[in-house]
């Protein structure tokens, strides 16, 4: 396929990606859509908002984020080379605030005076709460109960910057609950608020919207390589979950010759319930106002997952990435929990860089790559830094004395 024209292409005016993405709607929400949707595709040819939204993340967020050489981790693994695309140091502490303060704009254009959301790590959320406080928005953030336990730090960020959260505490208590939490309360308040959803996912418009706002990380990166090096990687990876870093990484090398690679996470097994690798066992199906790839249970209905990192443990994912992987232009491949674990401590002990577990995942991904090229380079998106993680992780695996290369003697 050419992707030359692909973005004036997909989605269509309806949202598909192929036959991913629409927006499956009740009806009293139709016309809050169609208002964001309206209001969104004014403003993206804006130069007014596209200036405005450049100046927050050079002098807020501190864009652009570096490109980083892991030259010591290279040299363990062999000849080929590993990058990273710092998002840990984009305000905040990860890649979320770059839809976030998209979507805060949009909504103070539109007139909305409060932000609903969802979130699983909660980076989203804290990122979002940063919004609402510099736009001066009121903020609702659901959660599911087990992420709220797993990730105190980021709750109490949330708090601190001065977001409600509401916990949810039916269902499992994670991600799928939280979004289901945050749709019921979008639906009885979208008169003054707007919906900013967390991921390249739910229903037409916010897979383009969060695409688009997230396309400067690829953007960002693609430059970099080509300044440090003067040519383009080999090839770029990304964790995926619902798929925002990822769709932004992978979006600006479509039309190159690069190989992209979705990392999935594989949890503890391929059985059902232990992972939530969507794209690779899961199959076509809807859930959250959108059709995608899904993992499904006995019942038809989403199945319950599980991943080691919060922001990746949901049974569906955007549908431009269903869509590139029908295509073929992406290869989607799994990360199992003991993978990320490895790759979390080697970035740490050998790089100083502590990335989010579900950065770990594309970590893991690039070690992987790099091992079976015995040349070539890697590009892989350090979406988040690793401190929300570190309670979690001293408690389950310690400081990590083990994790180490076999000819290590420090």
């Amino acid at each position: 396929m050419d992707f030359s024209h692909y973005f004036h292409e997909y989605p269509d005016r309806n949202g598909f990606f192929g036959e991913y993405g629409g927006a499956e709607l009740a009806p009293e929400l139709i016309a809050a859509f169609e208002e964001i949707n309206n209001a969104y595709q004014a403003i993206c040819q804006s130069s007014k908002f596209i200036n405005e939204l450049r100046r927050i993340r050079k002098e807020f967020q501190g864009r652009p984020t570096p490109l980083y050489h892991c030259d010591r981790l290279s040299r363990k693994l062999g000849n080929c080379q590993i990058y990273i695309k710092r998002e840990d140091l984009n305000h905040s502490g990860a890649h979320k605030l770059n839809h976030c303060m998209g979507e805060g704009l949009l909504a103070k254009y539109m007139g909305k005076k409060r932000l609903i959301a969802e979130t699983g790590a909660g980076q989203h959320g804290v990122a979002l709460a940063t919004a609402a406080a510099y736009f001066g928005l009121e903020c609702e953030i659901h959660m599911g109960t087990v992420d709220i336990k797993k990730q105190a730090p980021n709750v109490a960020r949330m708090k601190i910057l001065g977001a409600k959260v509401v916990e949810v505490t039916h269902g499992l208590q994670t991600l799928k609950e939280a979004v289901d939490s945050a749709f019921e309360s979008y639906a009885q308040n979208y008169k003054d608020s707007i919906y900013c959803i967390g991921s390249v996912l739910g229903p037409h418009p916010f897979p383009l919207m969060v695409r688009d706002f997230q396309f400067v990380i690829g953007e960002e990166s693609r430059a970099q390589f080509l300044e440090m090096t003067g040519h383009l990687p080999d090839a770029v990876c990304a964790c995926v979950g619902g798929g925002s870093n990822s769709a932004g990484s992978f979006a600006a090398y479509l039309n190159d010759p690069v190989e992209l690679i979705g990392a999935e996470p594989l949890g503890k097994s391929s059985h059902l319930g232990d992972h939530a690798a969507s794209l690779t066992y899961g199959e076509p199906g809807s859930m959250h106002g959108f059709r995608s790839y899904v993992l499904k249970g006995e019942d038809g209905g989403p199945a319950p997952v599980y991943s080691i990192a919060s922001g990746l443990d949901y049974p569906s994912v955007g549908p431009e990435h269903a869509f590139w992987k029908d295509l073929g232009r992406v290869k989607y491949t799994t990360v199992s929990d003991a993978e990320a674990i490895d790759a979390f401590f080697k970035l740490s002990r050998y790089e100083g860089v502590i990335p989010a577990l579900e950065s770990a995942h594309a970590i893991a991904c690039a070690m992987r790559w790099a091992k079976e090229h015995p040349y070539g380079s890697i590009v892989a998106t350090c979406s988040g830094r690793g401190d929300k993680d570190l309670d979690y992780v001293i408690e389950n695996y310690g400081f990590g004395e083990e994790y180490r290369f076999d000819d290590d003697n420090n």
